[in-house]
C-alpha cells in the first residue's frame, strides 16, 4: 500500500458537516465501547451489529457514511489487540479510555463513499459521501488504485490521506554502510559521511517557553486561552513537518546510495531517561526522533529491495574496528584511541563496528560463518 497527503479546502458548509461527522464517529466510537464493556464475552461481530441499533436510536447517525461508521468498530478492536499486545511484553495497561473531543483527529472512508474527480483548474474534486464536493491541492498524480481515504482534521487545515494499492519504489546504490545514531551528529556512516542534528525542537525553544507563559496567564475555558493554545498547537505542528522533511531527504540520500544498511536497535526509553548520561541532553534525545527515523529508513529500504540490519548496540562505540579489543568510552570523549595505533573519531569507529556486527549477522544466518571485518584497511589508514 501506498499513501499519499494533500490538502482540503472546505467551504464553511462543508467544515460544519466534517465537524459534524467527526463527532457523530467519535460518539459512535464511545457507545461501541461502552458496549463492549458490558459483553459477558467480547465479539467483535456483534459489535459493528450493534451499529444498526444505534442508528434506530439516533437517526441522525444516518447523515454518515456507513463505511465510516463501521470502520469506528474496527478502530475499537484495533486499540484492543495493541493493548493486549502491550500487556504480553509486560508492560502496565489498563482498560480503553473513551475518546474526548481532543483526542479524535481521523475518519475513514473505506472501499466506497468517495470519488476523485480530476479538473484542469488549480484544485481537484474529491466527492465524499453525506459530504459534497471538496476542492483538494493534488500536486502530484496518483499511481495504483484507490482503496480508502483518510480525512485528518490539523490545528486549521484539513488534510485527505489517499491509500492506493500502487508500490512505492525508490532508487538504490552500491554502498556498504553501519550507521550511528548521535545528538550533535545525527548519523555517522562507516564511509565517515555526517549529517549534523538540527534539533528543530531546540531552536523553537523560546518561542515555546513564550506561549507556555502566556497560557498560563489566560483563563481557563477563555477565547484568549483558546488562541493560544490554537498558535502553540500551530508550532508544534510546524517542528514535526520540519522533521519529517529532514528526515525524507536523509533517507532518501541513504537508500539512494545503498545496497546494505546496517543500524543500531536502540532502546530510546531507557536512553532518555538514563540521568547517569550527563553528556547528552534528555530533550535533544527526545528531540532527535530516532525512532521516527528509523522506521522511515526501515521501510524506504525494503522498498527498494536493500538488506536492512539491526544489530545489538553493545560496546559498539567501546570495541576498537581494527583489533577489538574494548575499553572505557565515556561519552564527552569524542576520539578512539587505542594501543594498537587506531586513532578515530568515536562515532566513525562506532559506525564501522555497527556494519561489522551486521555483516556478520547476515553471513552467519545464511551458514557462512562470521565475517572478515571489510573496513579494517580503511581505519589502518587513520591511525596516528
Amino acid at each position: 500500500m501506498r499513501t499519499y497527503k494533500f490538502q482540503l479546502k472546505p467551504n464553511k458548509s462543508q467544515k460544519e458537516k466534517l465537524q459534524k461527522t467527526f463527532d457523530m464517529c467519535r460518539f459512535t466510537y464511545n457507545k461501541l465501547l461502552e458496549y463492549m464493556n458490558n459483553q459477558e464475552k467480547i465479539d467483535k461481530y456483534e459489535n459493528q451489529h450493534y451499529i444498526l441499533e444505534l442508528k434506530k436510536e439516533y437517526p441522525e447517525l444516518k447523515n454518515v457514511h456507513s463505511k465510516v461508521l463501521q470502520y469506528e468498530n474496527y478502530r475499537l478492536f484495533s486499540n484492543l489487540k495493541s493493548l493486549v499486545q502491550s500487556k504480553k511484553k509486560g508492560r502496565k495497561v489498563g482498560r480503553l479510555r473513551f475518546k474526548g473531543e481532543k483526542w479524535f483527529k481521523t475518519i475513514m472512508y473505506n472501499q466506497s463513499g468517495f470519488k476523485l474527480i480530476e479538473r484542469v483548474k488549480r484544485y481537484n474534486i474529491l466527492r465524499l459521501s453525506k459530504i459534497g464536493d471538496v476542492k483538494i491541492r493534488q500536486h502530484r498524480n496518483i499511481e495504483g488504485k484507490i482503496k480508502g481515504i483518510i480525512i485528518k482534521k490539523k490545528v486549521d487545515t484539513w488534510e485527505a490521506h489517499i491509500i492506493t494499492d500502487g508500490a512505492y519504489t525508490i532508487d538504490s546504490g552500491n554502498n556498504t554502510i553501519g550507521i550511528d545514531m548521535g545528538v550533535l551528529t545525527f548519523i555517522t556512516t562507516s564511509n565517515n559521511e555526517k549529517v549534523d542534528n538540527p534539533l528543530y525542537m531546540n531552536k523553537s525553544l523560546l518561542k515555546l517557553q513564550k506561549l507556555h507563559k502566556k497560557i498560563s496567564k489566560t483563563k481557563k475555558g477563555s477565547k484568549n486561552r483558546k488562541k493560544v493554545c490554537q498558535q502553540l498547537q500551530k508550532l508544534w505542528e510546524h517542528i514535526d513537518n520540519q522533521k519529517k522533511d529532514f528526515f525524507h531527504k536523509t533517507t532518501t540520500w541513504l537508500v539512494n546510495n545503498s545496497k546494505f544498511i546496517g543500524v543500531e536497535g536502540l532502546n530510546i526509553k531507557s536512553m532518555a531517561s538514563n540521568k547517569k548520561n550527563k553528556y547528552y541532553n534528555h530533550r535533544n534525545i527526545l528531540d532527535s526522533s530516532w525512532g521516527m527515523f528509523l522506521q522511515m529508513l526501515k521501510f524506504k529500504a525494503e522498498s527498494a529491495d536493500i538488506k536492512y540490519v539491526e544489530v545489538d548496540p553493545k560496546n559498539t562505540s567501546k570495541m576498537c574496528s581494527d583489533c577489538k579489543s574494548i575499553k572505557p568510552m565515556p561519552t564527552n570523549i569524542r576520539t578512539y584511541i587505542c594501543k594498537c595505533g587506531l586513532h578515530l573519531d568515536r562515532d566513525y569507529n562506532a559506525a564501522i563496528n555497527i556494519l561489522n556486527k551486521a555483516l556478520g549477522v547476515v553471513c552467519t544466518s545464511v551458514g557462512v560463518g562470521t565475517v572478515v571485518p571489510s573496513m579494517n584497511q580503511e581505519a589502518m589508514s587513520f591511525r596516528a
